[in-house]
């Protein structure tokens, strides 16, 4: 299957320090690939030149289109949403609220059917500083997938969840990637939730390109052992 969405040679400096250099991904619907790497390995920063966030270097292509100089709130229009390593959401307003902002913001989604498949329909309508923070992680997965994207960029969306939490959500991006037809990249540091639900991994080491390949492979990989622990031994 060919990719929806093509990333070559992402690349981003700030000042005299190189934080991506030269990364190449490809994600394909239907799909998890996962992104991993040690801290400051330039993961966030990969979906922030990806998202259009940040301005750097390379291309990104979306459905055979040269996406690179395209706004991220048009490229959000178009299909491809991302998600923060903090819950951005506003505490005072209902979920309700703030998944109707998202879908006008999107051109439009069905907020009742979202919340009912993430499990948020019983909280619609309280405060989101009222409900748990697994629930606000979950809110944060439905703003954006508000509008139903074809291209879905999280960074790590189960940062600060407990076991149980990282299971349910690890389900419902199993289940938005095979049910939705949406390619998912996922940034994560649960391992536990990286080898469950990814069918490939892509390892950064320092800002580069480290390896690929499917998750059984990837985690034997001795240069990937050493990027972690510093030693194959």
């Amino acid at each position: 299957m060919s990719a929806i969405f093509r990333c070559e040679g992402l690349g981003k400096q700030y000042g005299g320090v190189v934080a991506l250099q030269g990364v190449d991904l490809e994600l394909e619907v239907g799909k998890v690939h996962g992104l991993i790497g040690p801290n400051g390995a330039g993961k966030s920063t990969f979906i922030d030149v990806a998202s259009g966030r940040t301005p750097g270097f390379g291309r990104v292509h979306f459905q055979g289109r040269d996406i690179t100089a395209v706004a991220p709130g048009e490229r959000r229009r178009m299909g491809v949403s991302r998600s923060f390593q903090r819950t951005s959401i506003f505490p005072a307003l209902t979920i309700r609220d703030q998944l109707d902002l998202a879908a006008h913001g999107a051109g439009g989604g069905d907020v009742e059917a979202l919340a009912a498949m993430l499990g948020l329909d019983r909280v619609l309508d309280r405060r989101a500083e009222e409900v748990s923070y697994g629930q606000q992680r979950l809110v944060d997965l439905a703003l954006a997938l508000v509008g139903a994207p074809k291209v879905l960029l999280l960074d790590e969306p189960a940062a600060g969840l407990s076991v149980a939490e990282s299971e349910v959500l690890a389900t419902h991006l199993e289940e938005i990637a095979a049910q939705w037809n949406v390619a998912v990249l996922l940034v994560e540091h649960d391992m536990d939730v990286v080898f469950r639900i990814c069918h490939v991994l892509t390892v950064l080491a320092s800002g580069r390109f480290l390896v690929s390949g499917p998750p059984s492979e990837v985690r034997t990989d001795p240069a990937v052992i050493r990027a972690y622990f510093g030693s194959t031994a």
